[in-house]
């Protein structure tokens, strides 16, 4: 029988930004690129989005979601998701929830493996927070984690985004059951 994983600590920071970013960066060079909105995204879909991006890193949550209860979440109106395309191919995404007016979350943001090292990342962050700032909050927020990319507190605070709090969490890695049920799926 297999063994369950063993559960992770998370050192998990809360950041907010209270202004748009002020830089600029061009289009990566030789790179095909193109930003989707995806209202009504197929759930299995998202699931290989969120699966792919954040594997590493260890996201679960949403894969452990009822299929009812990811639909809910995803065909909210309030929350808004998009897909970066990379010569064709799905090479990421971002999704943000309009928590009130003022308030907007940035809740998943990545890149697909096959695109890290592209020297995209910052350019669909940037991209990704003039998307939420077109919306005039006062407020965007994010979080981020040391299971995150190693870099990924760092890029949030060149952009804008400051730390107010922080704090820790348990995550519980997906076992073997988990991965097969969500093979199936998909």
């Amino acid at each position: 029988m297999a063994k369950s994983p063993s559960s992770l600590t998370a050192h998990i920071t809360r950041l907010e930004m209270t202004a748009a970013p002020k830089a600029s960066l061009p289009v990566p060079v030789n790179i095909q690129t193109a930003i989707m909105r995806a209202p009504g995204i197929p759930l299995p879909f998202y699931r290989y989005l969120y699966r792919q991006v954040g594997a590493r890193w260890q996201w679960v949550d949403r894969l452990r979601m009822s299929d009812e209860a990811l639909t809910e979440t995803l065909h909210d109106k309030r929350n808004n998701i998009s897909v970066l395309y990379v010569n064709g191919a799905p090479a990421g995404f971002y999704e943000y929830f309009c928590e009130d007016e003022d308030t907007i979350e940035l809740c998943h943001f990545g890149l697909i493996e096959h695109a890290l090292g592209l020297g995209i990342g910052k350019w669909f962050l940037l991209q990704a927070l003039y998307a939420i700032w077109t919306l005039n909050p006062t407020c965007v927020t994010t979080t981020t984690n040391n299971l995150d990319h190693p870099r990924a507190l760092q890029l949030y605070q060149m952009f804008g985004f400051s730390p107010v709090s922080t704090g820790t969490g348990i995550v519980r890695p997906l076992s073997d059951k988990e991965l097969l049920e969500i093979a199936r799926k998909s």
